[in-house]
């Protein structure tokens, strides 16, 4: 089918160092410098605050017109000072923005430059990042974060001095961006199997904390930095997401570093990725699955059958990045509903092919959409006929549109509150977003005969 525009219109992605702010918030004791212009930072603020409905501070170098020609160095370095002076971080992270790239910025320069001019400051962890805003979207950003928290971090010497003392009953988790509670969630899973774990980024606090009696600038909350300094020492990694490219796979510099095993997974949305999930945990610890889990997939099974008859054959768009558009399509496929267009701005052919898999046994192929924006989904969208969108807020104008209901699912999520609250992980978190769904539906369908009330 052919395109609906020859131009981007509303890209499908988010902005590269929105995710480098989102993973530094899920470390302990984390403050984030934006190296470019001050808009950026704002524009950050704005997105992760919205969404999170928490306070969120970004600092920034400032670059102006002058910085743009000369070099910014010194902003950066002087951006640094104020930070710490202000903030007192334990880890500093230094993400750049498409100013600081395109001048061509050198940031490991200009921070060992800090380093000798201000020998104190190597008390603090201070990691920069490559993240240009047009490369890639705000995952990218977040798993190259990730990577080099784990980098300049986790190191050899600690892994080999803790080896000696076992290394059964620690486990690392790589979540990638989940919400606050799906963290909250798979820390529980982690505890029910008895497991020390090193969750990272772990944002279950520092993006949904409730008021308490004196306001900190850096919030409670997030992975330690002497948890993960310990990362070497595990029994294994679980990174939950498949679709990312090797080198920004926190869970395989772990392996190739410092010999920790690495589990890959789909992130767990539905029964058939949560059994993924489950099955990699008993068969890493060796222990059987626990009573309150097997109990919770029985309630999730049982709720399928509830919910078939108003599922069946419903026609559904899902858009977003690339693992959380296959996570969610898989869940489609258990529960009966028939995905149409399948689109992200992301791109890679593991994108397509796992889409392809997932859906091969349907009765219609869906419509796949790589590196689109939000006008061609809405042309895919009215030709497939579809019932339903599923995703964040910014697909609210083709909803109202074309007259059919959006399930806010995934990030961001302005319109509406309780998006950090929206459990989508596991079984339980299945059981919600059938619920979710099928009641949607429901109403959607009472709203079109007339009446607003009747046995269903």
């Amino acid at each position: 089918m052919a395109k609906s525009s020859v131009s981007t219109t509303n890209a499908c992605k988010l902005c590269r160092p929105l995710g480098a702010c989102l993973a530094f918030r899920g470390i302990e004791g984390s403050m984030v410098l934006l190296h470019g212009s001050q808009g950026c930072s704002t524009y950050m603020r704005r997105y992760i605050s919205g969404h999170f409905r928490e306070p969120v501070d970004i600092a920034s170098s400032a670059l102006s017109e002058t910085q743009a020609v000369y070099g910014g160095a010194e902003n950066l370095k002087q951006g640094i000072r104020n930070v710490v002076a202000k903030y007192a971080p334990a880890v500093l992270g230094v993400a750049t923005t498409c100013l600081a790239e395109t001048i061509g910025d050198d940031v490991g320069m200009a921070i060992a430059e800090l380093l000798e001019e201000d020998p104190e400051m190597r008390a603090i962890e201070i990691i920069p990042v490559s993240t240009p805003s047009y490369s890639g979207g705000y995952m990218d950003g977040f798993r190259d974060s990730c990577v080099a928290i784990l980098e300049k971090m986790a190191s050899a010497e600690q892994s080999r001095a803790d080896q000696g003392s076992g290394r059964i009953g620690r486990l690392n988790l790589f979540p990638g961006f989940l919400s606050p509670a799906d963290i909250r969630y798979l820390k529980l899973v982690m505890a029910g199997f008895g497991l020390e774990s090193m969750i990272v980024p772990d944002i279950s606090e520092t993006l949904d904390a409730g008021i308490g009696p004196v306001f900190s600038r850096i919030p409670a909350g997030g992975a330690s930095v002497k948890d993960i300094r310990l990362a070497g020492s595990a029994t294994a990694s679980i990174e939950l997401g498949l679709l990312n490219p090797a080198g920004q796979s926190a869970a395989l510099l772990l392996e190739r570093s410092l010999g920790v095993p690495a589990r890959r997974l789909p992130i767990p949305m539905g029964i058939r990725y949560s059994d993924l999930l489950f099955e990699a945990i008993c068969s890493v610890t060796g222990t059987p699955l626990p009573e309150k889990y097997q109990q919770e997939r029985g309630r999730l099974v049982d709720a399928m059958v509830d919910a078939h008859k108003y599922l069946f054959g419903k026609r559904a768009v899902v858009y977003g990045e690339p693992d959380f558009v296959a996570a969610l399509t898989c869940f489609l496929a258990d529960v009966g509903v028939q995905p149409v267009v399948c689109a992200s701005g992301g791109d890679g052919p593991e994108f397509r092919k796992t889409l392809e898999v997932l859906t091969r046994d349907l009765d219609e192929t869906p419509e796949i959409l790589v590196e689109t924006d939000f006008s061609d989904i809405r042309f895919h969208s009215r030709a497939a006929a579809a019932d339903l969108l599923i995703g964040s807020s910014k697909g609210n104008h083709i909803a109202r549109d074309l007259d059919i209901p959006l399930v806010r699912l995934g990030y961001p999520i302005h319109d509406r509150i309780g998006g950090q609250r929206i459990l989508h992980v596991g079984y339980a978190g299945a059981l919600n977003l059938l619920d979710i769904l099928t009641n949607t539906l429901i109403a959607k369908e009472q709203e079109h005969l007339g009446y607003g009330y009747s046995y269903m």
